[in-house]
């Protein structure tokens, strides 16, 4: 997996960011961790555990606390701050900076920025725009839909009929997010979600047809742009020889960066109608995440029909 970064730049358009200050390498500074910090203590001299890398955020309480101390301190506080080198710092609430904490972001050369958020708003913006951008990823070969609020991943070999069957779930009112490549990413513990290259969004290629563009041919209301992968469906060619599983009961599953996906396997044949089966096992994987498991449940009562029935002659 590759290790991803923001550039400070970016951020700043993305949140309307005031630049109060610009480091001379401004254009080269990127944000590679996904958390922020309030340097508030560090405003009082103590720097074990700081963290540089972070973003740094001042908000009202540390400016008051800075307005109650003379110039001489607060040229200290910033003098010791700044040296550290953190991508930049940004005051919210649409504060000013004093005088002494744009002189030493200018002597070390450090990023000085403004919001007019309040603190925490910008900082919950901020934190969670950065867990996506920074998530880990990879991208995997398939195609990914959204079926009755389900992301289904399907995959399977080359030219099996995955986009065919992607487009005849858009026929049926359901929704794209990519054809051919899927990027997925890690954005907590258990979550993935998965989108398309941007180079490649909202198209699907068809064998025979060529490329469509989804939103220009089904409207924009076919695609998404998002959503999370909650079921894996892997599409084979039926083969005679093989043992599937009828009832349900083998819980198949697919690790993608780390988090286990539940996964189901589909044999094809000409003449089976692949969009229904999607359908079902959409709402079927729905209703497992909801506590009820048909499978089990016939299971169940099978095994109870022997037992009230054992030993007595038909």
């Amino acid at each position: 997996m590759d290790t991803y970064s923001v550039p400070l730049k970016k951020l700043v358009e993305e949140f309307s960011l005031e630049v109060a200050h610009a480091a001379t390498d401004f254009d080269a500074i990127r944000v590679t961790v996904e958390d922020v910090a309030r340097p508030g203590l560090q405003l009082a001299g103590y720097f074990d555990h700081f963290e540089p890398m972070r973003l740094q955020i001042m908000g009202n309480a540390e400016m008051s606390y800075l307005g109650k101390l003379s110039a001489e301190q607060r040229s200290e506080i910033f003098d010791r701050l700044f040296a550290y080198k953190f991508p930049a710092l940004l005051i919210a609430r649409d504060l000013l900076p004093d005088n002494e904490c744009l002189e030493m972001a200018k002597k070390y050369n450090v990023t000085l920025l403004r919001s007019h958020e309040p603190t925490s708003t910008i900082i919950s913006a901020i934190i969670t725009y950065l867990k996506a951008a920074l998530a880990p990823r990879i991208t995997r070969h398939g195609v990914l839909m959204e079926v009755y609020g389900e992301g289904l991943l399907l995959t399977g070999d080359s030219g099996i009929g995955k986009s065919e069957a992607a487009v005849e779930l858009l026929k049926r009112g359901h929704r794209l997010i990519a054809d051919d490549a899927v990027e997925i990413r890690k954005i907590s513990g258990n979550t993935l979600m998965g989108n398309a290259p941007e180079l490649i969004r909202n198209y699907v290629e068809m064998r025979g047809i060529g490329v469509i563009n989804v939103a220009r041919l089904f409207g924009v209301g076919a695609v998404k742009v998002e959503n999370e992968v909650n079921l894996v469906v892997n599409i084979v060619h039926w083969n005679a020889q093989e043992a599937y599983d009828r009832l349900g009961l083998e819980d198949q599953y697919m690790e993608l960066l780390g988090v286990k996906i539940p996964m189901i396997t589909i044999p094809i044949t000409p003449g089976r109608n692949l969009a229904v089966i999607l359908e079902v096992a959409a709402m079927n994987n729905r209703q497992r995440k909801m506590g009820y498991n048909a499978a089990a449940e016939l299971t169940e009562q099978i095994n109870r029909h022997f037992v009230e029935n054992s030993g007595q002659l038909p």
